[in-house]
């Protein structure tokens, strides 16, 4: 028998001047499951890690907005390739403006100055692939800075 439903029986004779009969009857209760609510504590603990995955991936874009900021800039600029910094950004950045490379041909001018397209490009897709994965965590489970604060406070 499921643990939700209790059976109860109960017997029933008769007196008469015939034979007594016997009278099952069977009534089914069901009962409904008793629903713990979570501790408050892991309520806010599942929420403040959402919370914390928004951050960290609003963090990630952030940073990889600024070295593609940083690209774009010295090369409008006109940077000299050989210089460390020039250098350092460049092969940071790299990566994340590689697979958009050629997508569009850059502006060039006679003073060493580059436009790149493909970065400007790189970046909003950047910034459109970390908002949709922010909004399908919404989705999932939606959660706001002001509700993990709420529940800090009645923790």
């Amino acid at each position: 028998m499921d643990e939700t439903q209790a059976k109860t029986e109960e017997t029933v004779t008769t007196s008469a001047t015939i034979a007594p009969q016997e009278v099952v009857r069977t009534t089914t209760t069901v009962v409904p499951p008793t629903v713990t609510p979570e501790h408050p504590q892991k309520v806010f603990q599942k929420k403040k890690n959402i919370f914390r995955a928004y951050q960290i991936i609003w963090y990630i874009l952030a940073l990889i907005e600024v070295l593609l900021a940083f690209r774009m800039v010295l090369k409008a600029l006109g940077a000299n390739p050989a210089s460390g910094f020039a250098t350092f950004v460049y092969a940071l950045s790299s990566p994340f403006a590689g697979p958009f490379v050629g997508l569009f041909n850059s502006s060039a001018t006679g003073t060493g100055s580059i436009f790149e397209w493909s970065t400007i490009i790189a970046a909003a897709v950047y910034a459109l692939v970390a908002f949709a994965i922010v909004q399908l965590i919404q989705m999932i489970k939606p959660v706001s800075k002001q509700e993990v604060e709420q529940t800090v406070d009645q923790t």
